[in-house]
C-alpha cells in the first residue's frame, strides 16, 4: 500500500484499458498479445481479423482533482466506450481502473450502486427526464434515491436549479422548457447528489448553436464555482478547446496525444490531431506563456506594467502591445489623407470576446 494520502491520488486513473467487443474477449486479446509480443495495434488488428471489435485499446491516463478533462474524437473513435468503462456502465476487458484509489473493476455491484448514488455524477446527450415530474421533482430524483426527506430534496433541487441558471421554473414540466433548458435540468439532477467526479457525454451536441455555447459558457463559470474532476466527451474541437484543462484525442480506440488546449494546437504529434486544428485560430487558445522569452540582464526596468499577463491569449496579448502605438494615417486611392486608424481599434476589431 502507498503511503500516499488519498488526496494526493489522481481522481481518476486509468491503465492499460482495453475494451473488446466479441466472444472470449478477455482470452482472445491476452492470446494476441502474447503472439505479438504485446504490440497494441499489432494485437488489434489480429483481433479485428477473428471479426472483435477493439473499441479502446491500451489506454493510460489519469485526471486530477479539480481537473475538467475533455476526451474528444471522430464517431467511432472509442471516446464514449471509454468514459462507459470508468463507470461500468460496460465492463472493461483488461487494464486497471481507479476512483480515488480505489479499484472500481473489482467492486461489487452493491458497491458500484453506491458510487454511481453518492459520488458519480452522470450526463448524457439525451436528457432522460421523467415527463410526468415537474424540474424540482426530477432533479430532486437521485436524493429520493438516497432516502432523503422530502423538504431536504427540495431544498437541494432548489441550489442546483439557481446554480444552472433555471429559477422561476422548478414547477415546469419538461414539455414546456426547451432544449437547452432540458439539458440544464440534467445537469442539475446530476449534480444534486454533489458527486466528487462527474461524467459528461457529448451534453451540448444535439443543441443549436447559440444554445450550445450559452451553456459551454454556463458551464465554465460552473465548474469554477464547483472545482469537480470532470471527463467531458466531445467531438467539437472548439468546445474542448474552450472548456479543457488538458485533452485527450482519441482515433480507432487509441489515444494519440494528451496536452493542454495550447499544447494541441501550436504542437500537434501527427497529421490527425493536425487536421483538427487547422481551422482553429492559434491566437485565441494558445496562451502567452507559450511564446515568452525570460528576463534578460539589465532589462528588469525596462518599462512599466503593460497588462500583459502569462494567462492571457496570444490575441489579448497583441491586442494590448498594439495599443502602445500611435494612430497611424489612411488614404484613398488618389494619395488624399482621409483619416486615421488606431492599432488597437484594429486588434479591438479582429479580437473575439474572451469566455
Amino acid at each position: 500500500m502507498s503511503d500516499e494520502t488519498s488526496g494526493d491520488k489522481p481522481a481518476i486513473s486509468c491503465r492499460n484499458v482495453w475494451q473488446v467487443f466479441g466472444a472470449r474477449a478477455a482470452e482472445r486479446l491476452e492470446a494476441a498479445l502474447d503472439e505479438t509480443g504485446g504490440d497494441r495495434d499489432a494485437a488489434a488488428e489480429r483481433l479485428i481479423e477473428e471479426g472483435l471489435i477493439p473499441a479502446v485499446r491500451d489506454a493510460s491516463f489519469d485526471v486530477a482533482r479539480g481537473e475538467l478533462f475533455v476526451i474528444m474524437g471522430l464517431s467511432g473513435s472509442g471516446k464514449s466506450t471509454i468514459v462507459r468503462c470508468i463507470s461500468r456502465l460496460i465492463e472493461a476487458t483488461a487494464g486497471e481502473i481507479e476512483i480515488d484509489g480505489e479499484n472500481i473493476l473489482a467492486a461489487k455491484k452493491t458497491r458500484m450502486t453506491e458510487l454511481r448514488r453518492d459520488k458519480l455524477g452522470m450526463v448524457f446527450q439525451h436528457f432522460g427526464l421523467f415527463p410526468h415530474m415537474s424540474v424540482a421533482d426530477n432533479v430532486a430524483f437521485p436524493l429520493k434515491m438516497q432516502g432523503k426527506g422530502r423538504r431536504e430534496r427540495l431544498d437541494r433541487a432548489h441550489e442546483v436549479i439557481e446554480l444552472v441558471g433555471l429559477e422561476g421554473r422548478e414547477d415546469a414540466f419538461p414539455r414546456e422548457l426547451s432544449g437547452g433548458q432540458r439539458q440544464r435540468v440534467g445537469i442539475a439532477r446530476s449534480l444534486a447528489v454533489n458527486p466528487d467526479v462527474w461524467f459528461l457525454d457529448e451534453p451540448f451536441s444535439a443543441l443549436d448553436p447559440l444554445i450550445r455555447r450559452q451553456l459551454q459558457d454556463e458551464f465554465i463559470n460552473i465548474q469554477a464555482r464547483l472545482q469537480k474532476s470532470i471527463v467531458f466527451i466531445t467531438h467539437d474541437i472548439a468546445e474542448a478547446l474552450k472548456i479543457a484543462d488538458r485533452i485527450a484525442i482519441m482515433r480507432d480506440g487509441r489515444i494519440v496525444q494528451i496536452g493542454t488546449p495550447t499544447e494541441i494546437v501550436l504542437n500537434p504529434v501527427d497529421d490527425y490531431v493536425r487536421e483538427f486544428s487547422k481551422d482553429v485560430v492559434k491566437g485565441r487558445h494558445a496562451k502567452i506563456a507559450s511564446v515568452i522569452r525570460p528576463v534578460e540582464e539589465g532589462t528588469e526596468d525596462m518599462m512599466t506594467d503593460s497588462g500583459i499577463r502569462v494567462d492571457m491569449t496570444l490575441e489579448a496579448a497583441l491586442a494590448k502591445c498594439i495599443s502602445r502605438y500611435e494612430p497611424v494615417p489612411v488614404h484613398d486611392g488618389t494619395g488624399k489623407m482621409v483619416g486615421v486608424v488606431h492599432p488597437s481599434d484594429l486588434a479591438a476589431a479582429l479580437q473575439v470576446d474572451e469566455p
